[in-house]
């Protein structure tokens, strides 16, 4: 089990910043990736930013040039930098971790998820 806690959400004005991060514990050595999501009501959850154990970064055409991901093995935490936030920025985000398992035949995926931190942007 990976048990990941975020932190560094809050309320800003457009064109602010703010910094996220998830420290995950638990059974961390078999992670292969972690990355942020965020949830706007009455939409579907998407994948913001992700780092693999490769530290091979993607994020979401949205936000691209705006937020950074970032990680840190040593404090087993993942960052987010978030930058020149707009309105439609407005969100839960949720830290994610995954987990895959490969056979001969398959491949696996196992994700675990923080409870979700509230990111507000006023316009």
């Amino acid at each position: 089990q990976v048990q990941l806690v975020e932190s560094g959400g809050g309320l800003v004005q457009a064109g602010g910043s703010l910094r996220l991060s998830c420290v995950a514990s638990g059974s961390i050595s078999s992670i292969n990736g972690m990355g942020w999501y965020r949830q706007a009501p009455g939409k579907q959850r998407e994948l913001v930013a992700g780092i693999n154990s490769a530290e091979s970064t993607n994020y979401a055409d949205s936000v691209k040039g705006r937020f950074t991901i970032s990680r840190d093995n040593a404090r087993n935490t993942v960052y987010l930098e978030m930058n020149s936030l707009k309105p439609e920025d407005t969100a839960v985000y949720y830290c994610n971790a995954y987990r895959l398992t490969r056979t001969l035949t398959r491949i696996t995926r196992e994700d675990y998820w923080g409870q979700g931190t509230q990111v507000t942007v006023s316009s």
